[in-house]
């Protein structure tokens, strides 16, 4: 069997920017083990896999070594794949996921929007757990769903950190926002998940589910600019709606494709 495999560049209006996912379309759900031998083999932060459910498609994704239960930028790709390679003609696409419930994706002009629900998150004490996962101090700390979230004070902080990967790799967590106000946008952020095998992900548009919230609260704004200061940066724009958040970003195709299944 063979099967279509695009590679888009998310959060990004460049090539070789933004985050790399691959999308998988199906026509019906392969074995999961399979599903995780294909990510693995694509080597990519997270592969998206959709299946076609009547006006809406069932989606998943795969990191190199464990299925998420939400990710921003293969769900951005995936909007892309099908808006401009699989034939969808309509301006909204919904996604179904079994772990993270309904997730839209609408286009305007070259900007894809996400529209995800709010993490649930809550301050917590910095533990030295916490602390020794880097070399600087945070001044808050946040536990949700999935992920800690630690803000640091300036866009520096973030930029210069010395994460210690190892440290973080054993805490019970998909990984670790760290977070600061920017300098020419609201807010900068970088995620590490050594644990979920990505040490940083380039752009991780579910983490503006727990960031947004954040920083709409503390500039008393609902609309915001966001840089996740990896080496390949992603752009992204944020709107807080109730218990919705907006990720809007832009695309890119790297690659078109076919996989052989024997």
């Amino acid at each position: 069997m063979k099967y279509k495999l695009y590679q888009v560049d998310a959060f990004t209006e460049k090539l070789f920017g933004g985050n790399p996912a691959g999308v998988c379309p199906l026509d019906e759900w392969l074995d999961d083990d399979l599903l995780q031998k294909i990510a693995m083999e694509n080597n990519l932060a997270e592969t998206g896999f959709y299946v076609k459910r009547g006006d809406s498609y069932e989606i998943r994704w795969f990191t190199p070594e464990v299925e998420v239960d939400l990710c921003g930028h293969a769900t951005l790709a995936s909007g892309f794949v099908l808006f401009n390679h699989e034939g969808h003609l309509k301006d909204n696409i919904i996604f179904n996921s079994p772990r993270s419930g309904e997730l839209k994706v609408s286009r305007k002009n070259d900007w894809l929007t996400l529209d995800f629900p709010v993490d649930e998150f809550q301050a917590i004490a910095i533990s030295d757990e916490l602390v020794n996962c880097f070399d600087k101090k945070p001044i808050e700390a946040f536990e949700g769903k999935t992920d800690y979230m630690l803000v640091f004070e300036k866009e520096k902080d973030i930029l210069n950190i010395q994460a210690k990967l190892e440290i973080i790799s054993k805490l019970d967590a998909r990984g670790v926002i760290i977070t600061a106000p920017g300098e020419n946008v609201d807010f900068v952020s970088r995620f590490f998940a050594p644990q979920s095998g990505i040490d940083e992900d380039p752009v991780t548009g579910s983490a503006y589910t727990t960031l947004t919230p954040y920083w709409a609260d503390k500039l008393n704004k609902t609309e915001l600019s966001s840089i996740q200061l990896s080496r390949r940066e992603g752009k992204l724009q944020c709107k807080l709606s109730g218990n919705r958040v907006e990720i809007s970003g832009q695309a890119k195709l790297y690659l078109k494709g076919e996989i052989f299944l024997k």
